[in-house]
């Protein structure tokens, strides 16, 4: 498993984090983005999470830094027929709609 930080967080006024995850390994087809939803709903996060043409699941996710730093720890793992071996993010520009949806 490898997890790389790209750079670090920029907190906004409303104490919101933005970040841009990028999921690689065996992610699509096994529940992942709705999983991840979940994840993200029980944490107070909103964004989205895709499904890539590599492969690979792009989740954007904003909220609180120790809501996000949760999330991230998830998705080192992810639900249980995954297998994740890499994490990336970086932060994220602006916007984030409220809720979690699923693309």
């Amino acid at each position: 498993m490898t997890v790389i930080m790209t750079e670090h967080d920029e907190i906004t006024a409303d104490d919101t984090t933005r970040r841009l995850y990028r999921i690689e390994g065996r992610v699509q087809g096994v529940w992942f983005r709705e999983s991840t939803r979940r994840q993200a709903e029980a944490l107070g996060i909103s964004g989205y999470a895709k499904n890539m043409a590599d492969g690979s699941v792009e989740v954007l996710a904003c909220g609180a830094p120790t809501a996000l730093d949760a999330l991230g720890a998830w998705l080192e793992t992810g639900p249980p027929m995954a297998r994740v071996s890499r994490v990336e993010w970086s932060k994220a520009g602006t916007g984030c709609a409220d809720g979690f949806v699923t693309r």
